[in-house]
């Protein structure tokens, strides 16, 4: 595949003989050497999810160190949403060209670049280097700190750091039997809540958690309990054994309680092996209808009893919706925000919108002064796609609608 000039490999090898907070640089030089680009940038979201803050390559008009910029109803907000290449003049004779960076469904960012003209073989090379771009800066956030100071935008506390390095580096993931997005607010405090997931060859994981206190002792509390969590999953414990550690782990060390929900999902079939340890119970959207599935409860992680947790089996069908919360989703002045409604008016929209929208009515029920994290999960289901039908050789269409079809009779 070739990306221009350059091919897409020289272009890699290029970013990574670079410093690590130079991979904007690369792409830049890649684009001005092929098209003349002027005013080369990437920009990417703050903590709070508000603004955009931009770093510009080297060369152009922007200052060193540019305001940030309101997200909402800006173009950079249409090309996030929509997650498609925007082009419009300049007003200087040029073109401005915002493209989305997005890796598997995270939208990292946008490359933004000025062009002096672009038919529809360059537009598509910007793209292609969008997408490199992607790869690279994954990368390369490994290795600086460059992309985490500049989405500090407001004052994090102590207890808001702990917490964010505890969630996984993407918020978002595409796959062919799923599409999951998380979100949390506020992003700046607090600092007890967490969600997470990893994908292995068979299964989904996910869980969400809240961990019970104040501030940075709730932040140390979930530490632990994400600590054992990870530990015993690594291990290839199922979702009880996962349970029955994180449960030891917080009696051992004496420190407090947390509720959580954590759901193993065969990518294969779409059965679920859920245990809920005194959390609120997940919303679901199936046929256009959006109902609470009204779990049995175990005791929180950490409460001294000799009740054992017990696995609960939730079989998703393909175009279901499930929307795990904690209860700062619900609380208080959040509780005037009526959910299942909000659920059921954002359905055609991706996961990561829907995450948006839910904790931006949140937000603003409470008019920004939360008094508990509010972490929302959105998993889409679509199936095993690739699954053929019984004496099938080929694969195609047909064969994904059918495999389709056969889940939903099944389930």
């Amino acid at each position: 595949m070739e990306c221009g000039d350059l091919e897409l490999g020289e272009l890699l090898a290029a970013a990574e003989a670079a410093p690590p907070g130079e991979s904007v640089d690369v792409v830049a030089r890649d684009l001005q050497k092929r098209f003349g680009a002027e005013r080369v940038s990437f920009l990417f979201a703050d903590l709070i999810g508000q603004r955009l803050v931009r770093l510009a390559a080297p060369g152009g008009d922007t200052p060193d160190h540019p305001e940030p910029i309101a997200l909402h109803g800006s173009v950079y907000d249409g090309v996030l949403r929509g997650q498609r290449q925007h082009v419009e003049p300049d007003g200087q004779d040029g073109l401005r060209v915002v493209t989305p960076v997005t890796n598997r469904g995270d939208c990292i960012g946008l490359l933004e670049v000025t062009l002096q003209s672009a038919d529809d073989t360059a537009l598509r090379q910007v793209r292609d280097a969008a997408h490199a771009l992607a790869y690279i800066i994954v990368t390369d956030r490994r290795f600086t700190d460059l992309y985490h100071l500049g989405r500090r935008t407001t004052e994090t506390s102590l207890a808001a750091e702990i917490q964010h390095q505890l969630l996984p580096s993407a918020p978002c993931c595409e796959a062919e039997q799923f599409t999951l997005a998380a979100g949390l607010v506020p992003a700046d405090d607090i600092g007890g809540d967490t969600y997470d997931y990893t994908l292995d060859r068979d299964t989904l994981h996910l869980s969400i958690t809240d961990a019970m206190g104040h501030d940075t002792d709730s932040a140390l509390l979930a530490t632990l309990l994400i600590g054992a969590l990870r530990r015993a999953r690594r291990g290839g414990c199922d979702a009880v054994k996962q349970a029955e550690q994180a449960h030891q782990a917080l009696l051992r060390h004496n420190c407090g309680l947390a509720t959580g929900q954590l759901l193993c999902v065969d990518l294969d079939t779409g059965v679920c092996e859920l245990v809920n340890a005194g959390h609120p119970w997940p919303l679901r959207l199936r046929d256009g209808t959006v109902e609470e599935v009204r779990l049995a409860v175990n005791l929180p992680f950490g409460v001294a009893a000799p009740i054992p947790y017990r696995a609960q089996e939730l079989r998703l069908r393909p175009k279901d919706r499930l929307v795990l919360l904690t209860d700062g989703m619900q609380d208080r002045g959040a509780a005037a925000v009526d959910l299942v409604a909000l659920v059921h008016e954002t359905r055609a929209l991706h996961p990561r919108e829907v995450v948006r929208r839910l904790t931006g009515a949140v937000l603003d029920a409470c008019r920004g002064n939360l008094t508990d994290d509010a972490t929302v999960l959105v998993l889409d289901w679509h199936g095993n796609r690739r699954r053929p039908s019984p004496g099938a050789t080929t694969s195609g269409p047909a064969a994904r609608m059918a495999a389709d079809d056969r889940a939903t009779r099944q389930t």
